[in-house]
């Protein structure tokens, strides 16, 4: 008998208690992380939306297995604050799968290479986080304006990202991190940290260019040349860092990661009630993602459907549906078998797998 059919009931493999511990091993850390940023979050709207914040996927069910060997997320309660971390982490893994079809689909129809860029700027104060970050998105858009850039650059996706360091002394970690930073200042670990309760703004981007323009001296910009134009763009001669290499591989999904993740990581955002205050302030509001030229038409391929075709297809069979409540301190869960026509209904729209599904 086919154990993967509906009507074929498998006792779970795994005790009662446990049930489904392990399918919300990464869930209920940022459900504990969301208590303590509804805190923060509670000066700065409304109670309604704190409600709607603090009961963020209480209530969430996955498509499995009886075995419990693969999930996809069925239905869940969402707050969607671009401040909350579950919805900022779901919202990431979305942006990654969108992102990801979107460079498949640019280098297989357009024959198109991809550049991976990264801007800096020199480490701000909290007071000027705002100003920094108006300036910065200036500077970029005059960038890409610019004769010699416009000329090859077909299109761009890019994401503006802080950080902070809330480190008073320097540690073992940021000095391996900074090393050269430190050293060209004479400092070693355990010296007073020259960073300390400052802000990083920076950009990373992924550009569409020719495949000529790698070989091509004529097209080529040189890192060299990149930092020299973004000095010029940010009126900044103290910049003395940017990143620009090619991505070898369209499925390269480091350099993906780095453009879906959240404007601020999580360890930074929730460091304390003070840098809270800090990047709500900043970010609230702002654009954080922006697709340009080739990629904002191809975004809209992906929202239409049009690029379905190059999204991974789900293989997987679902059986079974587990229905996980948040009570206190973890989730209950209690697992049952899909009926023939739910069997039916949802493994024919989980054929392939969308952006607000997490499949593992």
């Amino acid at each position: 008998m086919d154990e993967n059919q509906p009507g074929q009931w498998q006792k779970p493999k795994i005790k009662e208690t446990e049930l489904g511990k392990h399918l919300l091993k990464k869930m209920t850390p940022k459900k504990d992380l969301n208590r303590k940023a509804a805190g923060y979050v509670e000066k700065h709207v409304p109670i309604k939306s704190i409600v709607r914040f603090e009961t963020c996927s209480d209530y969430i069910s996955h498509l499995t297995n009886a075995e419990m060997s693969v999930k996809r997320v069925h239905k869940t309660y969402a707050c969607e604050n671009r401040f909350c971390p579950i919805c900022t982490w779901r919202t990431a893994k979305k942006d990654a799968i969108k992102i990801s079809v979107m460079l498949d689909a640019v280098k297989k129809i357009e024959g198109k290479e991809f550049l991976f860029l990264t801007l800096t700027s020199p480490n701000c104060g909290a007071g000027e986080l705002s100003e920094e970050l108006d300036r910065f998105n200036k500077a970029v858009n005059k960038l890409f304006k610019r004769r010699n850039v416009a000329r090859v650059v077909k299109g761009y996706v890019r994401k503006i990202e802080v950080t902070t360091d809330q480190e008073p002394y320097i540690t073992e970690k940021s000095y391996k991190r900074k090393k050269d930073y430190f050293m060209m200042r004479g400092l070693k670990v355990g010296d007073p940290n020259p960073t300390y309760n400052t802000y990083n703004p920076h950009v990373h981007a992924i550009v569409a260019v020719n495949k000529s323009y790698f070989n091509k001296p004529s097209e080529f910009i040189s890192k060299a040349k990149w930092l020299e134009m973004w000095q010029e763009c940010m009126e900044d001669k103290s910049i003395t860092q940017v990143d620009a290499k090619k991505i070898r591989d369209s499925g390269n999904f480091n350099a993906v990661l780095e453009i879906a993740k959240y404007a601020a990581k999580g360890s930074d955002l929730y460091h304390s009630e003070t840098v809270f205050d800090t990047f709500y302030t900043a970010l609230k509001g702002r654009q954080l993602l922006v697709f340009s030229g080739m990629f904002s038409d191809y975004a809209k391929k992906y929202e239409k459907g049009d690029l379905d075709g190059f999204k991974e297809k789900d293989e997987n069979v679902y059986t079974h549906l587990l229905r996980s409540l948040w009570k206190g301190s973890k989730y209950d869960s209690k697992l049952r078998e899909l009926s023939p026509e739910e069997f039916e209904e949802f493994n024919k729209r989980a054929e392939y797998i969308e952006e607000s599904d997490e499949v593992e």
